[in-house]
């Protein structure tokens, strides 16, 4: 097109404006930058060099009609020529003799009828490169790349213009220089502002994962768990979107959606921040600050000496029956020691303690009493008694409503926070991992069949690496067809969603995940026959 087309021209720059403003990824927009900047000025080809934060001018897009030279970009081909220092390393002084340098710093545009005539910079390299190509470098312009701070952000190198009627190569028109002066500023004020919203998202991501992996290492027991629960929620959600038949074949995720769900995942505990620690890492029935297991124990070390001190002061008796005050003795002795390995054990923990283990709890807290020096007191104290009476696992009911608790705080701290539109849905899929489909889930008490299928995805991920974690205080490492016989009940319990627990296993995301995280000699045989038959009753 003529520069000389005032109209067509405004059409030209107003539409390569908006492809600039349309485009996200960055090394498309520098590619769309240099392509069009060649194509308006009739140019062989040209270079779009970027400003690095250590200062080099890196060769970010190369591109040569005439030789069919093309590096970087959407090529995949990274150009195989070193930055160019701003600074000499030695003296620190700016590198003026490269004109793309020269322009950089300076701010201004270089224009260069010839290389070959010109003395106003060394361009060595250029007849270098000219000398292995067989290649003849004549016109030569560089345009700065100023943000609308004026600050550079690397320059723009047009190579050859060429007469667009004869097709001779010429010096590049002042004119010309103006038009690429506007298409140079016009980009430059993009890509600001696209390196803008990539650096905000880089420091929003890395935040979120800075509070998740402070979660983690809050306790030794969680290990990975905000890092892993994303990992396999994106599993989960990509096999979903890859299915071509099925309830998920119409199923799809924009690139958008895909990040909000990553996004949500690693904040699915963020409220685990106010939850105090002791309560995290309650390993045992009786742990508080410390294990009070130790305090009973000591209780029954009194006991005992107790029961030798009765044993001694009968055989000074007269018509002693030393045979009959010992037999009594270790009688004693031993049931001391069987109650206390009893309750040792009942503190650990487990899937389920019978009513027979409570009433035996009942009588050793009836039975046993004892002087601590400030008065007679039982040996086991009824907020003990109350501990160790926990039917599964270690927390008392006031613990876990202290845990649960942790996702009423995960709730208000998300939707207090001013997310942007393609991030809206965080709080919805973070905030309903421990929904139920019966409604019987908290912290809302929500059908789960009422969210979103992402948020229902996020629930089994949460689960599943919950049940397959081996660094969890109060159980240990729970087997594959183990973890997946557990996510069949919870399916026919209505805790979880059932076509997505049947996806679940007939994708084999279950099976990825182990393979990536768990130990081999916990990958064992799975019966998904057995899963997939069960119906929620």
């Amino acid at each position: 097109m003529p520069v000389n087309e005032p109209l067509k021209l405004v059409e030209r720059l107003t539409s390569i404006g908006i492809a600039l403003s349309n485009e996200n990824n960055l090394d498309r927009l520098l590619e769309i930058i240099l392509l069009e900047a060649i194509d308006l000025s009739h140019s062989e080809g040209g270079t779009l060099y970027h400003l690095t934060e250590d200062n080099r001018l890196e060769f970010a897009i190369i591109r040569n009609n005439t030789l069919k030279i093309a590096y970087g970009g959407s090529t995949g081909t990274k150009v195989p020529i070193p930055p160019l220092q701003i600074y000499d390393p030695k003296t620190n002084e700016p590198n003026y003799a490269v004109q793309a340098v020269f322009a950089t710093l300076m701010k201004k545009p270089i224009n260069i009828p010839d290389v070959y005539t010109s003395d106003d910079f060394d361009f060595d390299g250029v007849k270098k490169f000219d000398k292995e190509h067989n290649y003849r470098t004549h016109s030569m312009l560089t345009i700065p790349l100023l943000n609308h701070k004026k600050e550079a952000l690397g320059c723009l190198q047009l190579i050859n213009a060429r007469n667009p009627e004869s097709g001779k190569v010429v010096p590049f028109s002042p004119q010309l220089r103006q038009i690429m002066q506007s298409l140079a500023s016009q980009a430059a004020i993009t890509l600001d502002n696209k390196m803008l919203i990539v650096a905000q998202k880089d420091l929003l991501e890395s935040f979120i994962k800075l509070i998740a992996k402070a979660i983690d290492a809050k306790s030794p027991y969680t290990g990975a768990h905000c890092e892993r629960v994303p990992v396999l929620t994106n599993m989960l959600a990509k096999a979903a979107c890859d299915a071509t038949d099925g309830i998920f074949s119409d199923f799809s995720l924009t690139d958008e959606e895909k990040y909000e769900l990553h996004i949500a995942g690693w904040l699915h505990d963020c409220g685990k921040v106010t939850t105090p620690v002791h309560i995290m890492d309650k390993a045992t029935k009786l742990e508080a600050i410390y294990d009070r297991v130790n305090t009973i124990r000591g209780r029954f070390e009194i006991l005992k000496r107790e029961t030798r001190i009765t044993m001694m002061e009968a055989l000074q008796k007269k018509n002693a029956d030393s045979n009959a005050v010992k037999q009594n003795y270790e009688a004693r002795i031993k049931q001391l020691d069987d109650d206390m390995a009893f309750i040792a054990k009942a503190n650990i923990g487990g899937e389920f303690m019978s009513d027979a283990d409570l009433e035996r709890l009942k009588l050793i807290a009836q039975n046993y009493t004892l002087d601590d020096g400030t008065g007679i007191i039982p040996a086991l104290s009824e907020n003990e008694l109350y501990n160790l009476s926990i039917r599964r696992g270690t927390l008392t009911a006031e613990d876990r409503k202290i845990m649960e608790d942790h996702m009423v705080h995960t709730c208000a701290m998300l939707e207090a926070l001013p997310f942007p539109k393609h991030l809206r849905r965080v709080p919805e899929y973070a905030g309903g991992h421990h929904e139920r489909m019966d409604g019987k889930g908290y912290p809302k008490g929500i059908k789960a069949g009422t969210m979103s299928v992402p948020a229902r995805m996020m629930a089994i991920a949460d689960v599943f690496e919950a049940l397959t974690a081996k660094d969890r205080p109060y159980k240990p490492a729970k087997k594959l067809s183990e973890s997946m016989q557990i996510i069949g009940q919870m399916k026919k319990q209505h805790h979880l969603d059932p076509d997505i627990v049947d996806f679940f296993v007939t994708s084999r995301v279950y099976l990825d995940f182990a393979r990536k995280y768990l130990d081999s000699h916990l990958i064992d045989e799975v019966d998904e026959a057995t899963i997939l038959a069960i119906k929620p009753v």
